[in-house]
This record gives structure tokens, C-alpha cells and sequence, in this order.
């Protein structure tokens, strides 16, 4: 029964980190437009800030993030000075008043900045925008980059969580990924960050890996145990070589099928549930004492650009080449290219490119499929409260599908539209009946599962 239910909804849909999804962006979203969606922000908001840093000193084959690779620092120093200028012409459009309450560096890897840009770069932060006193700062981290004094550095910016890519601690995984990073090196990385008083460290994991096993994956996640992170996030490995040209370099032949993804995905969630994490919408699972797990609990988890999250800010305000923000308005992306982004941020600031504004029914199907991906059922009841009438059309489709499915991975009762157990792997598939602009053929997807 399993292997017909993966075979049946396990189609290329979208990961749902934002609707309409980026793949429906257009040009008709632009440096004017952003600029006068930012003017907008009326101070009452809260503001959360995404800064892209597009180089690695290695390129990891598995990898589908904007990033370039470089063994020079120059590229990086450039770049940073029209990040800075970008900073600046963000913040002075947006009120004094507007408060920001987190700030995610990603990348790319940012942990190849220098210490002094480090400190260079949040400085220019706290002079553009208004800072709330318990901001939340994490940086994504390549342990591969860190010394003791980068160490120092993160934590004279604030940052209060560390996230560490892992992937795998197997040799022959890591070969074939490109990715050599040891269980030794990654535990003196966790221990650094916590006696340095970073009180959240996450971990990822993927499963779906060239030459990965249940036995594999069994012991990468037996040493992630005994690190004890805060939170976990267990991805499928996207195999993508038509948007990512340097996934062509692992062999399609020694990736697991779609049955031993399942395998392996099953596995490792069992093993973190019998560890005592709370599992997280469909990917991530936290400490009961996470922030994550709270907001999970109470009905409060969010999905964004950045995968799950407890930031209940309105806005998002990406700023680096390639970019994405979201706004009350809609979605913005900034120039993908970092050379392009350089001139426009030096000539102007912004750098938008292509967006989309949302209308009432993207609003409408956005809240949907975040409650979908975020909590497995749909209130009907709580919708009609805020959307009125136009729910109606949602309760048919909803109606509609879970009368047609005999599989019971979703069901319709009492004014709400609830995800089985049996359907939660299949969420993101669940998801895309929800999704108007699916059919247009737009965008190519990894697969759900």
C-alpha cells in the first residue's frame, strides 16, 4: 500500500516556502515599485532582515543555493560594499519606527567573511534600521570556514543561533557531495558557538543522498544525537541538474529510489521522535523547549523563505544579490546576478528585479496552504472570519478532493479539512490542489517526498 501511495502523490510540486511561488514572479515588480512598497511600512510593523552572501570557498555538488565559488577574498569585499550601500538605501525608506526583531545571514556561506566585515556589516545594519533589544540574529555556518577569531566576531554581533549544514558524516556520501566536513570538526564548531553563549544550534540533515543508506543515515544521526541541538531539519536532497548545472556532477545512478528516500526519511524521523524532539511541520523537528516547538504547539509556527520559523514579523526584507523579500504588498527578488546586483546597488541602492503582488484569492490560498504545511488541517471556520464569502470556493475544492481521494490521506469534517496521518508526507502534494498557478506549466520541482 505504501509503495502505491508514494508512486501516486509524489509528483515535482513546489517546497511552499511562499505563494504565489517564485517561478510566477515577473518584471512588472521593480526598484520603483519596492520602493514604494517599503515606503509604505507604516512603523507598526515588525521587520525581519534576510542578508545573502553568494560565495563558498568549495562548491558543495548537492547544493541548489545562489552561490559562486571563490579562492580569492577581493569578490567578497566588493560585493559587501554594494551590500552596505543597498542596506542604507533599504533603510531609509523604511519608518524609525519599524522594529526589527530578527536577521538571518545565509548564503552561499556567510561565515567566509572576514571578522572586521562582520562587525562592518551589522554596524551598517544597526545604522540603517531600528533594532529590537531581543533581537534574534542566526548565521548559517560552514564549520569548514570558522577560526577563533570569526567565532569571536559572530558573537559580538548578537548571534543567538547557529546553523550547521551536515548532510551526512559518511566518507563515501561526502565524496560524492563534494562536501568533507567530519564529525569532529562539526562537534568542536557546536561546542565553540555554546561556550561563546549562543543558546540555539541547528542542524541539518538530508536523506536521498548519492550513495546513502539506512545504515548511513543511521549513524549520522546517532552522532547528530549526542550533540544535542535545539533544532533539526531533515531535508530530501533535491535533485535539480536542469536549474543547478554542478548537480550534474553526482551520478544519478547511485541516488536512492523513491522507496529507500521514504525508507530513510521514516527512519531518521523515528529516530528524532524517540530522542524526545517534537517533529515540525513536515521537515524539521525541535527540543520541546525550542522556541519552534512553542510555536508549533500553539498554533503559531509560519513557513517563509527560510523554511519553518517562529518569526511572527510582517515584513521580510531581503537584502544581496538574489534576494527574495516579502511584504504586505507581495513578493520582491533582487537581482540574481551578483555582478548586475553590484552595479544597480551602486548606482542606485535597490536592486529589485521581479516580484509579484498578491491579490485577495493569492492571500486567501497562501493562508491555506500554510496551514497545511504548518498544521495539517484548515479551520473553515477561522478563514470565514477574516476572508468572508470567497472561502467558499476553497471549501468546494477541499470538499471535492477529499470525497474523490480512497486513499484517506485527507478528510473533510465539521468544517475542517484535516491531513491524515496517512497524508502527512504527501503535505506538499495536498498542498498543490490549493495552487492556481500550478497548471501553467511554470517552474520545474523536486520531488515531494
Amino acid at each position: 500500500m505504501q509503495n502505491s501511495l508514494l508512486t501516486k502523490y509524489s509528483s515535482a510540486v513546489p517546497r511552499y516556502t511562499s505563494y504565489p511561488t517564485a517561478p510566477h514572479f515577473h518584471d512588472g515588480v521593480d526598484c520603483g515599485e519596492y520602493a514604494q512598497w517599503l515606503t509604505a511600512l507604516t512603523g507598526r510593523e515588525r521587520i525581519s532582515l534576510y542578508l545573502h552572501i553568494p560565495y563558498c570557498d568549495r562548491l558543495c555538488w548537492f547544493c541548489a543555493c545562489h552561490t559562486k565559488h571563490t579562492l580569492k577574498y577581493e569578490p567578497i569585499a566588493i560585493y559587501l560594499e554594494s551590500l552596505k550601500k543597498e542596506i542604507s538605501a533599504v533603510g531609509a525608506l523604511v519608518s524609525r519606527d519599524a522594529v526589527v526583531t530578527a536577521v538571518h545571514f545565509g548564503g552561499g556561506s556567510p561565515t567566509m567573511l572576514r571578522p572586521e566585515d562582520m562587525l562592518d556589516l551589522m554596524a551598517a545594519l544597526r545604522a540603517a534600521f531600528r533594532f529590537a533589544d531581543d533581537v534574534e540574529i542566526s548565521v548559517e555556518m560552514d564549520p569548514n570556514d570558522l577560526d577563533e577569531p570569526r567565532y569571536d566576531a559572530l558573537a559580538a554581533i548578537g548571534m543567538t543561533r547557529a546553523s550547521l549544514g551536515v548532510q551526512d558524516f559518511h566518507p563515501e556520501v561526502q565524496k560524492a557531495i563534494n562536501r568533507i566536513q567530519t564529525f569532529e570538526h562539526t562537534k568542536t564548531v557546536v561546542e565553540a558557538v555554546r561556550a561563546r553563549g549562543v543558546h540555539s544550534v541547528n542542524c541539518d540533515i538530508l536523506y536521498g543522498l548519492p550513495h546513502q543508506t539506512e545504515a548511513t543515515l543511521t549513524e549520522t544521526v546517532k552522532d547528530i544525537l549526542s550533540l544535542a541541538p535545539d533544532r533539526i531539519a531533515l531535508f530530501g536532497y533535491a535533485h535539480v541538474p536542469w536549474m543547478k548545472k554542478h548537480q550534474t556532477m553526482i551520478k544519478e545512478e547511485v541516488l536512492p529510489g523513491l522507496e529507500a528516500r521514504f525508507a530513510q526519511m521514516s527512519l531518521a524521523a523515528s529516530m528524532l521522535v524517540a530522542a524526545g524532539y517534537e517533529p515540525v511541520g513536515i521537515d524539521h523537528f525541535a527540543l520541546p523547549s525550542d522556541r519552534m516547538a512553542i510555536a508549533a504547539r500553539e498554533g503559531r509556527l509560519r513557513r517563509n523563505f527560510q523554511g519553518y520559523t517562529d518569526d511572527a514579523a510582517e515584513a521580510l526584507i531581503g537584502l544581496g544579490a538574489s534576494s527574495i523579500g516579502q511584504l504586505p504588498q507581495g513578493y520582491v527578488q533582487n537581482m540574481p546576478a551578483t555582478g548586475e546586483y553590484q552595479r544597480m546597488a551602486d548606482a542606485g541602492g535597490l536592486a529589485a528585479v521581479r516580484g509579484v503582488e498578491v491579490s485577495e484569492d493569492d492571500r486567501l490560498r497562501r493562508r491555506v496552504i500554510e496551514e497545511i504545511m504548518c498544521r495539517f488541517t484548515v479551520s473553515f471556520k477561522d478563514l470565514r472570519s477574516e476572508f468572508g464569502d470567497a472561502v467558499d470556493a476553497i471549501i468546494s475544492e477541499a470538499r471535492a478532493f477529499a470525497q474523490s481521494n480512497q486513499d484517506r490521506i485527507c478528510l473533510f469534517e465539521d468544517e475542517h479539512f484535516v491531513i491524515t496521518d496517512t497524508g502527512r508526507p504527501f503535505a506538499r502534494t495536498i498542498a498543490a490542489v490549493f495552487d492556481s498557478y500550478l497548471s501553467n506549466g511554470k517552474g520545474r520541482h523536486s520531488i515531494a517526498v
